[in-house]
């Protein structure tokens, strides 16, 4: 099988980014952008981002997840811990997330440190979901083999018995991650290939310094 894709072609025309117009703190940047593609395209799933990990076999591997908060200290998603995101977090901290919204011609990548938020933040985000949501949690052994959906089907509809009428708690391998960023790339796609690239970076003394990037 083969496919050439070498006529596949885009003029990137939709907006400029100066490193003159940029804050000193990337965050403000990262909400500005944030709120504009949230405002101007609706109909994309704004908060899903590309994160990347060093799996426990070596090899990087990416995926998509939502953002669920995002703070001048980082970003903060859920997921579960024994997952094959979970251990490759608890074996190398090291992470890669970014961020294509394609409507907008923009993308971001930052690079950062992972460590798990306080309990009781996992707690808090836990109750405020969906029921079923909070059962699926409990339901899927993420990332392990099974050999029939069944299994999980099966499962969902004994808990829904089982907690019928019940509160629900955040079981103690589903929580969430920040996220400390050291350094965020704000890319523009402009005419020519020839894109704004704004790379900030955290110093030794914790002050960001920006420049531009060739494309």
């Amino acid at each position: 099988m083969e496919k050439d894709l070498g006529n596949y072609r885009k003029s990137y025309e939709k907006g400029v980014l100066l490193l003159i117009d940029t804050p000193e703190n990337p965050m403000e940047l990262f909400q500005k952008w944030f709120h504009e593609v949230d405002k101007h395209f609706p109909e994309d799933e704004t908060n899903a981002m590309t994160l990347s990990t060093i799996g426990i076999d070596g090899y990087p591997k990416s995926r998509v997840v939502l953002l669920k908060k995002y703070t001048y200290e980082g970003f903060i998603f859920y997921t579960n811990y024994n997952s094959e995101k979970g251990k490759a977090i608890a074996n190398n901290p090291n992470v890669c997330i970014s961020f294509f919204w394609q409507a907008a011609e923009r993308q971001i990548i930052i690079k950062g440190k992972v460590e798990k938020i306080a309990a009781n933040l996992s707690d808090g985000y836990f109750e405020s979901r969906p029921r079923g949501s909070q059962l699926g949690a409990l339901v899927s052994n993420q990332s392990e083999v099974i050999t029939d959906r069944n299994i999980l089907e099966q499962k969902l509809n004994k808990l829904e018995v089982d907690f019928e009428g019940k509160e629900i708690t955040r079981p103690n391998f589903w929580g969430g991650y920040i996220i400390k960023p050291i350094e965020i790339e704000f890319w523009q796609g402009r005419a020519n290939r020839l894109h704004d690239r704004i790379r900030y970076v955290l110093d030794k003394e914790y002050f960001w310094v920006k420049n531009r990037l060739s494309p």
